[in-house]
């Protein structure tokens, strides 16, 4: 009985590797997302090892020139197009079999003093950081939007919330500024993931270096890399660059998805606090009045979806042993992509969604005007006009609400001068002193809201300090992300002059 199962599964599966199975679930995915992302770095690598041979004496002039004009005549395309095939372990042994093919034996000299291990660490590591500096520009493209969006509402007026709860009034400025701000965390954590990142393995080979007399520091010049890692099983076995950038980009996301949260409920009806344009909204197919802000579910589901692929990576480093293992390699590296590539996306349409809806000023601030969230600011003036404790100004504002709550009060237009001065007599066997304009004038979110010109308070004042220095630091932020690139581009100008070298 037993055989008739393996012969059935070896008529299926085949009877050599790669086994059907294996090269669908395995090989043949990999190879796909390999074609897809690492042709142009492993030609960059090669010409690069290639210069640094022949510099080094490892190969001779004529061997260098020869290979060279065999990398010259690679046809990106062709790999491009061309579906895996189990003669070829994976992309590099296919390209390094068309180099031979083209340049005949010399060219097996390419792979001296380097393994397949440093290399395919590079190529992951010079991927992943592309992704990062793309993902760091649109990072700060939506903190550009968003200040820009807090400029036009520093004096708009709205309620914050504790706890889900009113609680004081303050400005969508300020709310927006929260945002800003910690986007400019979430860079600042992108740009120490990057330098982690930006580091070179090659010279490592499998596990201990080589016997030749490679030059590892030329490598890292070539490649545009920041650093060498040092040792050569740290260079082979380490996963924390990968892991610390899920870290950080799972975070971004959970960040982000607050923020979205607050937006989801407040373009609810009930609170009605902005109208999306139409652009991001979609109409019932049966209830013709709905406008559904589909545009900011979709953020917050594939934010969610983001800190799920990140969340695969860290389980994949988990208990894993440390050295060159799959773990950690084809099958993992993916779902990172695909983590920043959508994060990416969101703040696209997060940035675009903010920038085109109609705040409703008028609505937010009616409803600060009428909440009873001013009257921290009522209590503060009372603590300096009467000359009392904070604790006997609170408990005169809080008797005075409970007071107006059991007749049914639920306005602060209904807080009047003589109330509070009855509570006053009663709490503190004094009458106010504060004169009934200033009184009431204390009750104007406008009053709370400009009174508070401490730092980080939401004063319009304070607040357009604030965005300003933001946009000052703009400058600083975009320019780290523009040197970073331009060394990148330049190393890889640098490559395409020596292979052009070698092929005149």
């Amino acid at each position: 009985m037993f055989e008739d199962f393996r012969n059935k599964t070896q008529q299926e599966d085949g009877m050599n590797f790669p086994s059907n199975i294996y090269r669908k679930i395995v090989l043949q995915p990999a190879y796909d997302e390999a074609k897809k992302n690492f042709l142009t770095i492993i030609l960059q690598i090669n010409i690069a090892h290639l210069k640094m041979l022949e510099e080094q004496g490892l190969v001779k002039k004529e061997e260098a020139k020869d290979i060279g004009i065999a990398l010259k005549k690679l046809d990106l395309n062709y790999f491009r197009i061309e579906d895996y095939s189990p003669r070829y372990e994976d992309l590099f042994f296919r390209i390094e079999n068309k180099l031979i093919e083209l340049a005949g034996d010399v060219a097996g000299n390419l792979h001296i003093g380097r393994s397949r291990n440093d290399m395919g660490i590079a190529i992951y590591r010079m991927t992943l950081r592309k992704k990062l500096l793309l993902l760091m520009r649109e990072l700060l493209t939506l903190r550009d939007d968003l200040i820009a969006a807090a400029e036009e509402h520093v004096d708009t007026i709205m309620i914050g919330y504790t706890h889900t709860q009113q609680a004081q009034p303050t400005t969508f400025a300020h709310y927006l500024k929260a945002v800003i701000d910690q986007l400019e965390r979430d860079f600042e954590r992108l740009q120490h993931v990057y330098k982690t990142v930006n580091r070179s393995s090659m010279g490592a080979a499998a596990l201990t270096t080589t016997g030749f007399n490679i030059n590892r520091e030329r490598m890292r010049e070539l490649l545009a890399f920041d650093d060498i890692i040092e040792n050569a099983w740290d260079a082979v076995a380490g996963a924390d660059y990968i892991a610390e950038a899920a870290s950080i980009v799972q975070l971004a996301a959970l960040n982000l998805g607050r923020t979205s949260q607050d937006f989801l409920l407040w373009a609810t009806q009930e609170f009605n606090a902005f109208t999306l344009a139409s652009p991001y909204v979609q109409v019932s197919s049966i209830m013709p009045q709905k406008r559904n802000p589909v545009s900011i579910e979709h953020t917050r589901s594939l934010l969610s979806a983001v800190v799920g692929d990140a969340s695969t990576v860290l389980q994949m480093v988990h208990n894993t042993p440390f050295g060159d293992i799959v773990d950690t390699e084809d099958d993992m590296q993916p779902y990172l992509w695909r983590a920043i590539d959508r994060l990416i996306g969101i703040y696209k349409l997060f940035g675009s969604l903010v920038v085109t809806m109609d705040v409703n000023k008028k609505k937010l601030r009616n409803r600060a005007e009428n909440s009873f969230a001013n009257v921290t600011e009522l209590a503060d003036t009372l603590v300096r006009s009467e000359g009392i404790s904070f604790r006997q100004a609170h408990s005169i504002v809080s008797k005075c609400i409970r007071v107006l709550l059991s007749h049914g009060e639920e306005s602060l237009a209904s807080l009047t001068w003589g109330l509070a001065n009855t509570q006053s007599k009663l709490i503190t066997g004094k009458p106010l002193k504060i004169s009934e304009e200033d009184f009431y004038n204390t009750l104007k979110p406008e009053t709370f809201v400009s009174v508070r010109t401490l730092l980080g308070g939401p004063s319009p004042v304070t607040m357009k300090e604030s965005l300003e220095r933001s946009k000052a630091n703009s400058h600083n932020l975009n320019e780290w992300v523009r040197l970073k690139e331009s060394m990148i581009v330049e190393a890889e100008k640098q490559l395409t002059v020596i292979l052009e070298e070698w092929n005149q």
